[in-house]
Order: C-alpha cells, then sequence, then structure tokens
C-alpha cells in the first residue's frame, strides 16, 4: 500500500490539520519530468500524486469548428431535438443536456481482456461554454496508474453519459479491470449512460461498407479524412519506445490519433441523431432509412417504425413490405398482413409468405386446402435456393414435410 493510501487510514487517529498538511506536501512535485518543456508544448502537464505523476493535456476548440462536413455547435440542435421528441430510444439525450455527454476513448498495450492489457491513455471531449474541451491523460510508465486515474475521476466525477465507439464491450471494462486493482487509492468509478455508437454503425451501414472501423465511417459518413494520421496498431509499439525513451515526440502522433478519434465521436453522434430523427427520410439513403425503422421497430416503436416502413416501399420494396406485415400480425390487424403476404407470395420467390398464409390459413381459417396450397408453394420455393450448412438443410426439409403431411392429413378428415 502507499504511504498516501495509509495516510488516510491513519486520519481518524490524527489531528485533522496535521493529517492535511502531510497530504498537502505529498502532492508536491517530488521527480523530475523528463522533456517538461517538449510536454508543455503539447499543451499537457505534469499532474503530481502519491509520490508519482501523470501527464495532462488539455485543448479547447470553438464550438464553430468544423469538422469534416458537421458543425460541433449542431450537437445543440440535436440534443434539443432529442429532448422534443417523445419516444424512447438507446440513443436518445433526452432529459440531457450537450454538457452532459463525455465522448470518450482510450488507447492501450494490447486489444486482449484482462489485467495484462494496460490503458496508457484515456482521452474524452466535453462540449462546454468555452467550446469544446479535449482532456487526455497519458501514463508515462507502468508504475503511474494512481495519479492517471486520480486526475481522470477527479474531472468526471459527475459524468451523467458516456458516448463511446466499442466502448461497452472493450473501453469501459478495461478501466473497471485497471481500476480494481488501486481502488483504494483513487475515486470511486461514476455511475453513468452509455451511448455505444459502434452498434448503431453496424446497423445504419454495414451492409453498405466494407468495414465499420471508425476511420472508415469517418470518410465516407463525417466527410473527415485524417492527415499523416498513426494507426492504432501502432500505438502500443510507440508507446513501448516512450517507455525506453521518455521523448514526447514518440507519442506526439498517438495523442493526435486519439484526439481525432473523440471529436469524431461528437459529430458521430450528430450524424445517427439526424437519421434517427429524420421521419421524411429527405437525407437518408433507402437502406438507412430502412434500418432506422428496423432500430425502432427493435426498441418497441412499432407505431413508428411501421410508418418509415412505409416510406421506403419502392425503394426498399420486399424487406419493407414484409416487416410491415409483421407489424400488422402483432396489433391484431392480420387482414392488412394477408393483403401484403398475398402480394409477395406471387411477386417474389419469398417462402417465408408462404409460411405465414399457410399459418393463417390452417390455424385461423380452418382452410386446409388453402393451407396445404401455400405450404407446398413454400417448400418449392426453398427447394430452389442453395445452402451451405447440411444439418440446417435437412431439418428446415423435415419441418416443412412434417406441415404438409399434417395439412394433408386434416384434409383428408373434412
Amino acid at each position: 500500500m502507499s504511504l498516501k493510501a495509509k495516510l488516510n487510514r491513519m486520519k481518524k487517529h490524527m489531528n485533522l490539520s496535521e493529517a492535511d498538511e502531510v497530504e498537502a506536501k505529498m502532492e508536491q512535485p517530488t521527480v523530475d519530468v523528463p522533456h517538461l518543456q517538449k510536454w508543455k508544448e503539447l499543451h499537457a502537464h505534469p499532474y503530481f500524486f502519491d509520490g508519482d505523476y501523470a501527464l495532462v493535456r488539455k485543448k479547447q476548440y470553438p464550438t464553430s469548428y468544423q469538422h469534416g462536413r458537421y458543425v460541433f455547435q449542431e450537437l445543440e440542435n440535436v440534443v434539443e431535438r432529442w429532448n422534443n421528441h417523445h419516444r424512447a430510444h438507446p440513443l436518445s439525450s433526452k432529459h440531457l443536456t450537450p454538457s452532459d455527454l463525455l465522448f470518450f476513448d482510450t488507447e492501450t498495450t494490447g486489444l486482449g481482456g484482462g489485467v495484462g492489457n494496460t490503458i496508457f491513455l484515456l482521452g474524452y471531449s466535453q462540449y462546454t461554454e468555452n467550446g469544446i474541451s479535449v482532456n487526455q491523460y497519458f501514463l508515462p510508465g507502468p508504475g503511474a496508474e494512481v495519479p492517471l486515474y486520480k486526475a481522470f475521476l477527479d474531472d468526471v466525477n459527475e459524468l451523467k453519459n458516456l458516448v463511446t465507439y466499442n466502448g461497452k464491450a472493450f473501453d469501459w471494462p478495461q478501466v473497471k479491470t485497471r481500476h480494481t486493482l488501486i481502488r483504494e487509492q483513487v475515486p470511486q468509478l461514476p455511475q453513468f449512460g452509455h451511448f455505444d455508437l459502434l452498434h448503431g454503425a453496424r446497423r445504419f451501414w454495414k451492409n453498405d461498407m466494407e468495414s465499420v472501423r471508425l476511420a472508415n465511417v469517418e470518410e465516407q459518413q463525417l466527410g473527415f479524412e485524417r492527415k499523416e494520421d498513426i494507426p492504432g496498431y501502432l500505438a502500443p509499439m510507440l508507446y513501448f519506445e516512450f517507455v525506453k525513451d521518455p521523448d514526447p515526440e514518440l507519442i506526439e502522433g498517438v495523442l493526435k490519433h486519439n484526439e481525432e478519434d473523440i471529436l469524431s465521436l461528437i459529430t458521430l453522434y450528430i450524424r445517427m441523431s439526424h437519421l434517427l430523427l429524420d421521419e421524411k427520410g429527405k437525407s437518408l439513403t433507402a437502406g438507412e432509412q430502412y434500418q432506422s425503422a428496423r432500430w425502432w421497430e427493435a426498441v418497441g416503436e412499432e407505431d413508428h417504425a411501421a410508418f418509415l416502413y412505409e416510406k421506403t416501399i419502392g425503394r426498399h420494396e420486399k424487406e419493407a413490405k414484409k416487416a410491415l406485415a409483421r407489424i400488422y400480425k402483432k396489433q391484431d390487424q392480420v387482414h392488412k398482413s394477408i393483403d401484403i403476404w398475398l402480394s409477395l407470395s406471387k411477386d417474389t420467390n419469398d417462402e417465408d409468405c408462404d409460411i405465414e398464409l399457410a399459418k393463417y390459413y390452417e390455424h385461423k381459417a380452418k382452410d386446409y386446402e388453402q393451407a396445404l396450397h401455400y405450404a407446398l408453394s413454400a417448400y418449392q420455393k426453398w427447394k430452389g435456393k442453395k445452402r451451405i450448412l447440411k444439418d440446417k438443410e435437412e431439418n428446415e426439409r423435415l419441418l416443412y414435410m412434417k406441415r404438409i403431411e399434417r395439412l394433408e392429413q386434416k384434409g383428408e378428415r373434412r
């Protein structure tokens, strides 16, 4: 246990002013910072705590700054629109302000989990009354995690909502793992909401883009192209070089890479919010409007999803009609579903609609002849399609045979 932690435990046995005096002395610089002037030129300063230090870098951008196609100030409009929107969504910032959103990313020594992976850079951007604040917390060596997390957690102690890109699966679990090792010496982790924009990118663009890596999304969706960027996979190697030779020039490109990551999260949140809140679909591609409808359906906003699906008919014909039929069936408007299924059965090679019709005629209308007709039609369409997994193919074939045989028996009994 560090001397600082021991002193904290001893406070109840000491005169409080004496303990505060000792603590104040411990906060004074106790080690030299190599290349301090270079760090200052990078807008970074040492943060001393517990006999060691971390480096804290702070920059400011005006809200009028344009990052790719978007100006940061558009975040105000987006949050206002969410606050005026009555529907619930995982990305809704209702009851929040722009400054409540913390756009967060990390750089680590590896992509694996567990205690063997160290976070050497924590970065976040935040909308403030003075502009866009960029804060970065850098680990100068493996033994300096206490001042690193102390500086970071002191600054985010009122955190309300995190915005990340794969942060739910990777970044924040890594923070929790490292925090566990030093939790007696630093503040507790805050409780907060969390928007993970990777899930949105996958929903909107996975069928249209080769990869939804943030760099690809930046270029193709945000209109932001990095110049002289350090690829993320090089960051660990550059950090290990820095540990051996602590010259900030080695790590400057990594700091810039992380800075651009967290700034892009602001504009990506603006972009996704526009897609979700655009009910007329004027700024959406056919695929984006269809995916927006699917997402609203997935979160239980079926009426709104149906409205959006209707907008995509003609551009995303079959998928939108099937989705509408699914919603009408759940809402006990099966007559509307039947019209769609009959149309798709006639015009497409989609066996799913024939199966739905077979179910309806068997269980609702008790018309076994019609039910058998659509069961056979579905089977013929199914047979004409190639499948890779033979076990799955056989299981599906058996289900078709079971349905057809059951309907034949029911027809004979009538």
